[in-house]
């Protein structure tokens, strides 16, 4: 793939990943338990199907490059008083969600969730299962950390009823390694997703990373070919997103061992190269997948969506998200948990929900989100059908986003007719950027306003 340099230059600017819109960093607090309740009793009368998200916070050590909500520690009694909570949390919101509502999907993140014990694994999942009911082909993933993992581990994933692991692994390069303090050895990820393969799995992810410290296109293409040669069904290769001003451990990063813009452009054309040489298929935002998987016939049936497990073939489900900082999504409602873990559990111990923000979002809010979606899920949007599903003028209502859209016409990255706005096979490497014309919040941006990693 070709990507010229100036076009990358112009376009690497801050902006949202649109796991979510609107964002994050505009939840607000005046949200909170009273109006979660609220919108719990109203989405069990609609009785929407369910898509549960569980938060594990904990990690044994410390990952330089980590954007996640942790907490580093040896010390397993904090993981094991964490669960008390997390499982009392469960028990309030399946109260309130309505008992016959069906799980078709599930999500364990964290942090690492295989830090807890195959016990404690079990016993979470156990409880679950005993509180919500769980269709029979319900999709169920874990992150997995190949450090520490044990044939155990993979075992109680297995019994739990998890059928996709997502495997973390960003480099195999020794030097980059031990420059994020992520050091496992490649006979170790081996010997994990051996173990995988022997339980069953049939569905496992890799999770690579490029632009780390030490990192060159030289060594990352070693890395590339050994994990092509494991074969998973699906590869997520993320850039590194430096924000020390986020993330305060990220100033253990030595900055001068960055790869400059020259090089990060070099191991973008590298992995699109590598993988599509390999048969993946890019579906965008970082994710690659065998052709013969469900993410990629679903955007090729224009089914695909996306939220903030990432891209995903469940489109009309409520998330509801247990444990620290995890958020809970209905059609019109952001909910997000207490961030700090003494918060978290000191909520749950007066007896309430742990809401610490929110957002109920507006009209345009949901026009725009709808918009977001179809560009970054369907890579295109049809202009007369998006406007009468919404009962809108569509060239009135976004005059300002088709009028950003046209300097990105002119670079390639999109197409725009007079029925529809199509992403090129260029402009796949800037969904963030072609999503960004469509969002009322970054143009009312002040001093104030959230700062966010690069697009590119």
């Amino acid at each position: 793939m070709n990507l010229p340099i100036a076009l990358l230059e112009k376009y690497s600017k801050p902006g949202p990943r649109y796991t979510s819109y609107p964002t994050a960093p505009y939840f607000t607090e005046g949200f909170g338990e009273k109006e979660w309740r609220a919108e719990l009793a109203q989405s069990a009368v609609a009785g929407r199907d369910l898509s549960l998200y569980v938060h594990i916070p904990f990690c044994d050590t410390l990952c330089y490059y980590c954007g996640c909500n942790m907490v580093a520690t040896r010390d397993y009694t904090k993981a094991c008083h964490y669960l008390d909570y997390l499982l009392r949390e469960i028990d309030a919101i399946a109260a309130l969600v309505g008992p016959e509502r069906i799980v078709r999907q599930l999500h364990w993140g964290g942090g690492t969730p295989t830090y807890l014990k195959p016990a404690d694994i079990a016993r979470l999942a156990a409880h679950l299962r005993a509180r919500f009911r769980f269709a029979p082909d319900v999709e169920a993933g874990c992150e997995v950390d190949p450090r520490d993992l044990t044939r155990e581990h993979v075992a109680a994933l297995k019994a739990a009823g998890f059928n996709r692991l997502s495997l973390g692994v960003q480099d195999l390069d020794d030097a980059v390694q031990h420059a994020v303090n992520r050091v496992q050895p490649e006979p170790v990820v081996r010997d994990a997703l051996g173990w995988m393969r022997e339980a069953g799995f049939a569905s496992i992810n890799v999770d690579l990373m490029v632009g780390l410290p030490k990192q060159s296109v030289q060594s990352f293409a070693r890395t590339l070919e050994r994990v092509i040669d494991m074969a998973p069904e699906r590869l997520a290769v993320f850039g590194y997103a430096h924000v020390p001003w986020l993330k305060k451990h990220q100033t253990l990063i030595n900055e001068s061992e960055l790869p400059d813009f020259g090089a990060r452009v070099g191991l973008q054309m590298l992995v699109h190269d590598k993988l599509a040489a390999a048969g993946y298929v890019y579906i965008g935002m970082d994710h690659f997948a065998k052709p013969d998987d469900e993410l990629v016939k679903a955007q090729r049936d224009k089914t695909l969506h996306r939220n903030f497990q990432g891209y995903t073939t469940h489109k009309d489900c409520d998330i509801i998200a247990f444990g620290a900082s995890a958020i809970s999504q209905t059609d019109t409602v952001y909910a997000q948990n207490a961030k700090r873990l003494v918060e978290y559990q000191g909520r749950i111990e007066e007896g309430r929900l742990p809401i610490e923000r929110g957002l109920r979002i507006t009209r345009d809010d949901h026009i725009r989100r709808d918009a977001i979606t179809r560009i970054m899920c369907d890579l295109a949007l049809d202009r007369a059908a998006f406007a009468a599903h919404w009962g809108i003028d569509f060239d009135v209502y976004f005059h300002q986003a088709l009028h950003a859209l046209q300097s990105l016409e002119q670079d390639g990255l999109v197409h725009i007719s007079d029925t529809r706005i199509v992403v090129t096979e260029l402009g796949r490497i800037f969904l963030r950027n072609i999503a960004m014309c469509f969002d009322a919040y970054l143009g009312a941006a002040d001093s104030a306003a959230p700062r966010y990693s690069r697009t590119v």
